[in-house]
């Protein structure tokens, strides 16, 4: 038997309390829409008063009827942190617009049939085991960067559009404890539960695709399916973001969509290790190293000009220390030929590969234009100019490096013939 809360307006509110509990259906409390909000903007924490928030612990799901003042990050927000699934009840579409933008389930009319809610109040109240979804290629992608703005959250989100071609489904999640900005280069709302409540759902177990869909809020405009899990809001919530959250979280992204790509931070260290006498205490850079150390592969970004080189291999040897046996594909961000020097791709190529051992170097130009374009709309280069310099750029990192097509074999004739020897392969976005 499902309980749960209802906030509709007067009569209807009474009527359909009493209608599903003919079905079956516990209702706890039947409140004006607008009161989840007045709660929820009290509530931080525990301190909210009252019945209603009494009401409000262990209840399953909430029937809201939704508007601009009655749904809002900080009623997603809480109904994140008690557990139950929002049920929008919309009468026009910017309600429905609204809700999808949450990441709510479909939503239904406020005068639905009492019986057709308790089906589906008992639908939200199940978490269905889903089958993994189909995936080739690495299923979690770690994009890290050394300190200075090399660029890492632009290129994971580029990247999110690239892997979402032919129809994929793409998680691009915010894990940056020091300084999230996915929310804010794609024009998201940053008081949505994103990570952090998929990290809290996760902690209690209760984390599946349909929650993280529910989380997620889809990126317009994409070829396939990109759901953006942004990250905190304020640097002072970085506790929210543990060791152990993170990993149980990115694990539920496995089974949710076909590639996940996470936006970590810079440091890499544990200083906190041996400044604190707390064992096993909160860890600010314990996001990054969690969501490193499960992901498949690792893209580094680097600025590709002398201080950006220099500052990436300062952190190569840790972050390969941190990855293991995982591999790491570099991308050389923003090359100007004019900070560098002639030949500059292979100059940054064999200074990468002398002093870390990476081979895979792939660059992206600077193309100011397409970029600054992007920051404008809030919308990556691959939706808004998809024939840029940048798009193409990023484009070939993902075809030929992320998701490189498996090579043909070769005739018995052929292997003969070249002496049991691969074919060289030049590649557009590696080579000089």
């Amino acid at each position: 038997m499902s309980t749960v809360v209802v906030a509709l307006g007067e009569p209807q509110g009474t009527a359909l309390a009493a209608a599903l509990a003919r079905d079956g259906v516990e209702v706890r409390a039947v409140v004006a829409p607008e009161a989840l909000a007045a709660v929820a903007g009290e509530q931080r924490g525990d301190r909210a008063d009252g019945t209603l928030a009494a009401a409000l612990v262990g209840a399953e799901a909430i029937v809201l009827h939704v508007t601009r003042t009655s749904l809002t990050g900080e009623v997603v927000a809480m109904a994140d942190r008690i557990g139950a699934r929002i049920v929008p009840l919309c009468a026009e579409d910017a309600a429905r617009r609204l809700a999808s933008g949450f990441g709510l389930m479909a939503p239904l009319g406020v005068d639905v049939d009492p019986e057709r809610l308790a089906r589906a109040l008992g639908a939200a109240a199940r978490f269905e085991p889903v089958e993994p979804a189909p995936r080739q290629g690495p299923g979690v992608i770690a994009v890290w960067g050394p300190a200075g703005a090399p660029g890492r959250s632009t290129i994971a989100a580029e990247l999110a559009v690239e892997l979402s071609r032919g129809g994929r489904h793409v998680g691009l999640v915010d894990a940056d404890t020091h300084a999230p900005a996915l929310a804010l280069l794609l024009g998201l709302a940053e008081e949505g539960p994103g990570f952090p409540a998929a990290c809290r759902q996760a902690e209690r177990g209760a984390l599946d695709a349909a929650e993280l869909t529910r989380i997620g809020e889809p990126l317009p405009g994409a070829a396939g399916r990109v759901e953006v899990l942004t990250g905190i809001n304020r640097p002072s919530r970085w506790p929210e973001l543990s060791e152990r959250r993170v990993a149980a979280a990115l694990a539920a992204c496995r089974d949710w969509a076909e590639h996940t790509v996470v936006d970590v931070a810079a440091p890499l260290e544990r200083d906190e290790e041996i400044v604190s006498d707390l064992d096993g205490g909160p860890r600010r850079n314990a996001a990054t190293i969690a969501a490193i150390a499960a992901a498949d592969l690792v893209v580094a970004v680097f600025s590709a000009d002398p201080l950006g080189v220099a500052r990436f291999l300062r952190g190569a040897s840790e972050l390969r220390a941190l990855a293991g046996s995982t591999p790491v594909v570099a991308v050389g961000n923003r090359v100007r030929p004019a900070a560098v020097g002639v030949d500059a791709r292979g100059q940054i190529r064999r200074t990468v590969e002398r002093f870390t051992g990476i081979r895979d170097v792939w660059f992206v130009p600077d193309d100011r234009r397409a970029a600054d374009a992007s920051l404008l709309r809030g919308r990556p280069a691959g939706l808004g100019a998809p024939r840029s310099a940048l798009t193409r750029a990023v484009r070939r990192v993902v075809g030929e490096a992320v998701l490189p097509p498996a090579p043909a074999p070769l005739p018995e004739a052929g292997r003969r013939a070249r002496g049991g020897r691969a074919p060289s392969r030049r590649r557009e976005g590696g080579s000089p």
